[in-house]
């Protein structure tokens, strides 16, 4: 069984900060970390070579993952601290966040042509970090009640037993149907990648569950306003039905799990545990603020004015 090898470049790995092709050589080598972390595997002869190898990235993944948590820093230590008033304060964030209603998405429902749209879905889904394995990750050790929240939301990512509503294999089909599936890694933006590096260290490292927590739970909350437009944008542009039903799921069905995580996951914990609000907080605007990075990179890309920054921005 092979096991992929990470970049030989890794001593650039340094400041999260440098310039574009710093970050994309770093990103790609984060992915390549992560498959080796989540994909099954058997061991092989040099397994402690690899793991000497994989010491050195796992090291700048530390370094990103501190310096997305110190940018939002200030902000998450004014959230509130009681279940009620944090519940609230997370809430608004679908109004208010970093990144929400981001002209990105008009511009794909109302004007994109239909290369622009596989473009788009094709960083989308090379930047998937599997959700339903997020939740699993996340999981472990929480509170019974957030417990069972969440097994319910993983239920339904796993299409309630059934193969064909499996949500995974559903975007897989959707990027089967543009011709845009198996995109490789430099063929990514490494925004895109970033985002999911980011996704799969909050789950994977305990130390970051409540970041995980609070990054998942934003997915949640702003998903649906995005994939109503997505949505459009593939009726607009004669992609079948079938083909898009990823997308028309999640503009109705993260609704209801945002309910969930809204009465279920974040009130259990905070009671548990008060002073996770802070970690969740800063997890929640962590995932925002990659978004919005994400996002400026696509508008870059389709030749389209840059976002006007507005209060949220700051948040």
């Amino acid at each position: 069984m092979r096991t992929q090898k990470c970049s030989p470049r890794t001593h650039r790995f340094c400041d999260p900060s440098r310039d574009s092709e710093a970050q994309q050589s770093l990103h790609i080598a984060l992915s390549l970390l992560n498959r080796n972390r989540l994909e099954p595997a058997v061991p092989f002869p040099e397994a402690a070579d690899e793991l000497e190898r994989l010491r050195t990235v796992t090291l700048a993944e530390g370094r990103f993952v501190r310096h997305e948590a110190q940018a939002v820093g200030v902000a998450a230590a004014e959230a509130p601290t009681s279940p009620a008033d944090f519940v609230d304060w997370f809430d608004g964030l679908r109004e208010n966040g970093p990144g929400q209603f981001d002209p990105l998405f008009d511009y794909l429902a109302e004007e994109a042509t239909y290369e622009e749209l596989r473009w788009f879905i094709r960083q989308e889904v090379a930047g998937e970090a599997g959700f339903e394995d997020l939740v699993a990750l996340v999981q472990i050790k929480m509170p019974q009640q957030a417990k069972l929240e969440l097994a319910r939301n993983y239920w339904d990512e796993m299409g309630r037993g059934n193969p064909a509503g499996m949500h995974g294999p559903l975007l897989r089909r959707l990027s089967q149907v543009l011709d845009v599936s198996g995109t490789a890694l430099e063929e990514t933006v490494w925004e895109s990648l970033a985002l999911a590096n980011l996704m799969v260290a909050l789950a994977y490292n305990r130390c970051y569950a409540y970041h995980a927590i609070g990054a998942l739970g934003a997915i949640e909350l702003t998903a649906p306003t995005r994939a109503v437009r997505v949505v459009e944008a593939l009726d607009r542009l004669g992609v079948e039905r079938q083909a898009s039903y990823y997308f028309r799921l999640h503009a109705s069905i993260d609704i209801r799990h945002w309910k969930g995580w809204r009465e279920n996951v974040l009130p259990p914990i905070l009671e548990q545990s008060p002073a996770a609000a802070k970690y969740i907080a800063e997890g929640a605007l962590m995932r925002l603020h990659a978004g919005v990075r994400t996002f400026d990179r696509y508008r870059a890309e389709f030749g389209r004015p840059a976002r006007q920054a507005n209060l949220s921005d700051s948040v």
